[in-house]
């Protein structure tokens, strides 16, 4: 398994931004890896959300469906789903304060070719504006039979603030 990942792009925040976007998704690897760490955000109880990228530029239609589980110490777990959004929430309810933050892990599959739809899966850990642990565990898919070229991260109604780092590793064949 040593070497398996091979790093492709990497952004790290350096001033608050509203979307982060990570390129380099071609025919190179059939399955595409992204981490997400300490992911801040400037407005307390935001999220992040993802629209992938045709050509350098994101898909911003409504063709994002996800489904997931939302794991919570303060209350019962949750069924989480949308169908037809502009784009794919992927956390919940992130804090600003010191210690809060999101962290995920993104496998992408099929998305470079043209004739599939993208489906991906996450896992996600927050501590919330409340101060409390959240997860979601879950996948998503973009309904168009396109190539993707990248991800695009956008803060909901929020920016993405300092230190957020996002890597796309491309996982090797």
């Amino acid at each position: 398994m040593a070497g398996s990942l091979i790093k492709i792009d990497e952004e790290i925040v350096s001033s608050a931004v509203a979307s982060v976007t990570l390129t380099g998704i071609d025919s190179t690897y059939d399955v595409y890896k992204i981490v997400i760490n300490k992911c801040k955000v400037d407005t307390d109880d935001k999220d992040i959300r993802i629209r992938f990228t045709e050509s350098g530029t994101p898909n911003t239609t409504a063709n994002y469906d996800n489904a997931g589980l939302g794991l919570d110490t303060g209350s019962a777990f949750d069924n989480i789903s949308a169908t037809n959004e502009t784009s794919l929430g992927l956390s919940l309810n992130i804090g600003n304060a010191t210690d809060e933050q999101f962290n995920c892990i993104i496998y992408i599959f099929n998305a470079n070719n043209s004739g599939e739809f993208t489906f991906c899966t996450f896992e996600n850990t927050v501590i919330t504006n409340f101060a409390i642990l959240k997860g979601k565990q879950g996948g998503g898919v973009f309904t168009v039979a396109s190539a993707v070229d990248g991800i695009q991260f956008i803060g909901d109604s929020t920016n993405i603030d300092t230190g957020s780092r996002f890597v796309l590793y491309g996982l090797k064949k």
